[in-house]
């Protein structure tokens, strides 16, 4: 019996307090480290309270910046829109411009035109007395065909030029051509010499997309190219399909007084 309890051990058994032990010193030992980090830090010259600062003052300072961004886009959009209407305004002006030029090459082209009709030929003895447009083959082709006569009783052989001009309009504004420029001879005028009368049928071709309305001729005497010393006659465009016929047809006359 003696023996029996001569050889017992007794040993402490306390696993929870082991743990508990050991993560104290675990938590010790981290804050020993951080505690020597921290010192580490602070003899290099780091502050958290200066960083903290520094952070807190960039954030502000971000916060300003897109605040002040934020205005920058509201005036930048505002300038766009104030261009955009200035723009629009530049335009209507220009289109308004380019319509009262319009209306005045218009005027111009009606004066000339209405001169022709008022006009006297007390000076001039030549004048047109037919004239017929006649489309060609091909689209923007056509024959001026037109008789110049004496006004009065011939008594002399009469010479001298007659100039023809097509007045009408490309992409809407007025535009004035000259034989010279329908004419394949560029010639700037056509000649005339006769006692009774002289005809005429001159093929033009007109530039695509012009519109013609009205055929202007001026004809002067001899070697004169005075224009108050010549003759203008005006006439409708007016095209009509050409006929064999042994005589020009007056298809359109001037209203000359």
């Amino acid at each position: 019996m003696a023996d029996y309890f001569g050889k017992l051990v007794v040993r402490s058994h306390a696993p929870r307090l082991r743990a508990v032990l050991l993560s104290l010193a675990v938590l010790i030992a981290a804050a020993v480290l951080y505690a020597a980090f921290e010192l580490g830090r602070y003899d290099a010259g780091y502050r958290v309270v200066d960083s903290v600062r520094g952070a807190l003052s960039a954030s502000a300072r971000i916060r300003q910046l897109e605040a002040e961004n934020g205005k920058q886009r509201t005036q930048l959009a505002g300038a766009e829109v104030a261009q955009r209407v200035e723009r629009e305004g530049y335009k209507q002006v220009y289109r308004s411009l380019g319509d009262m030029q319009s209306q005045i090459a218009r005027l111009n082209q009606d004066l000339s035109f209405y001169r022709g009709l008022v006009q006297p030929d007390s000076v001039i003895h030549v004048k047109v007395q037919q004239m017929q447009i006649a489309p060609d083959a091909a689209p923007g082709q056509f024959r001026l065909k037109f008789v110049l006569m004496q006004t009065g009783k011939p008594s002399a052989v009469v010479a001298g030029s007659a100039a023809i001009a097509i007045d009408g309009l490309l992409q809407g504004k007025p535009l004035s051509l000259s034989f010279a420029q329908v004419t394949s001879t560029r010639r700037v005028s056509l000649a005339y010499s006769f006692r009774y009368f002289q005809d005429y049928d001159e093929p033009i071709q007109l530039p695509q997309g012009f519109e013609p309305t009205r055929v202007g001729v001026e004809i002067r005497s001899g070697k004169d190219r005075d224009a108050s010393h010549s003759f203008r006659q005006a006439f409708v465009w007016k095209a009509q399909e050409c006929r064999s016929r042994p005589r020009l047809a007056p298809i359109l006359r001037p209203r000359v007084r």
